[in-house]
């Protein structure tokens, strides 16, 4: 097939509707619109949910909860993403991005203790949990805390 022989294809084009062309045209007087009424009137539409008066359905539904607005989301590692590292290396969130253990920084890192340290390490992060931070320092490394 060249480029020259593209057709559009059967019923894809439409002529439009020429409205109000008479009555002959089978769209002329009301244009298509019917007799009166808000949707013949021009800007005759309502908002989006509207339910012709009776309570919309997003009202209807009870809310729940509180949405913290200036909520802070950490990007999350454990003691067993560490043990990849070499020992003394000085672990922080660029050197994380770039070994691959945590995709984007987000707000900061947070270590948590799920899995064991054996190497000794100096980590920098934003926040961690108490027996992270126990266990750093038990396998003989420090932890900083941004």
């Amino acid at each position: 097939m060249e480029l020259h022989e593209l057709k559009a294809s059967e019923g894809s084009r439409r002529n439009r509707k020429r409205v109000g062309r008479g009555t002959s045209s089978g769209q002329g007087k009301t244009s298509g619109r019917g007799q009166k009424g808000q949707l013949a009137r021009s800007g005759g539409k309502t908002r989006i949910g509207f339910e012709g008066g009776q309570m919309p359905l997003f009202r209807r539904m009870p809310k729940r909860g509180f949405k913290n607005i200036n909520r802070k989301e950490y990007a999350i590692i454990n003691l067993n993403d560490l043990e990849g590292f070499d020992e003394g290396t000085e672990v922080t969130t660029e050197v994380l991005i770039q070994s691959g253990v945590i995709k984007k920084e987000l707000a900061g890192v947070k270590l948590l203790a799920t899995g064991e340290l054996t190497k000794k390490l100096s980590v920098k992060v934003a926040k961690c949990s108490a027996a992270a931070k126990e266990a750093v320092e038990a396998a003989g490394g420090s932890i900083e805390v941004l």
